[in-house]
């Protein structure tokens, strides 16, 4: 897969690229990351993105022409998924995760200041939201997309990594999990997890994911619920 970044701070994301799994992902040619800073391209004398809105309000407000400019400066653009992180987006889930990463090319959008140019809109497919609340710019919720997205992508994770048992897949949280010791000042490991059974222990991560649904996320729990008398 290959991702394109339209950001005004292409530093902000040196680290997230060059650890873990993302780092793992690019060295193994399953993802490549390219960072454009749409500033370049911006066609003012000071290289200026950004102005104040028609008919007044606080803050600057993103100008078109550098980020369109920017955008079609992509090789394969017109094909590619075209991302504009936005808190008016749809919010990302597990399930828009798995959509996204089936596509081979992601343009994503990071905004800033205090929102942008309408216009920016139509060049966009869809606008993406990582939660109910306002960030500084979109590089953070940019980063949230890329890490949910690529170990989705098969050959990112080992078989022992697997996405699989993820948390909301099957609208159900993960299951408890337990290593070394044994028992730690008498908090013990559940015998069932040391008995070997592995029906036994499927039985027991799969009722414990429906009794934490149910206690902390019922709004899953009901989905999960509704999917379950429905595939009855």
């Amino acid at each position: 897969m290959r991702i394109d970044v339209l950001t005004l701070f292409p530093g902000m994301f040196g680290g997230f690229l060059n650890e873990s799994i993302l780092y793992r992902a690019r060295e193994i040619g399953k993802i490549e990351v390219n960072l454009l800073n749409f500033r370049d391209y911006s066609k003012n004398k000071h290289k200026k993105v950004d102005d104040y809105p028609f008919g007044g309000g606080a803050g600057m407000v993103l100008t078109v022409q550098p980020v369109v400019d920017a955008l079609r400066s992509i090789p394969g653009h017109e094909k590619a998924l075209k991302i504009l992180m936005s808190p008016q987006g749809k919010t990302l889930n597990q399930a828009l995760s798995y959509d996204l990463s089936k596509h081979e090319h992601l343009i994503i959008l990071c905004g800033h200041y205090e929102g942008f140019d309408e216009r920016i809109r139509a060049y966009f497919d869809m606008e993406l939201s990582i939660g109910d609340y306002v960030l500084t710019g979109g590089e953070l919720a940019a980063m949230v997309v890329i890490d949910a997205v690529t170990r989705l992508i098969p050959g990112v994770l080992n078989k022992e990594e697997s996405h699989e048992n993820d948390s909301f897949n099957g609208f159900l949280l993960d299951y408890p999990q337990y290593t070394r010791p044994r028992e730690f000042e008498g908090k013990k490991v559940p015998e069932v997890l040391l008995s070997g059974h592995h029906e036994k222990i499927m039985q027991w991560r799969k009722e414990k994911q429906i009794e934490k649904t149910k206690l902390v996320r019922p709004n899953l729990y009901e989905k999960y619920m509704n999917q379950h008398k429905a595939e009855k």
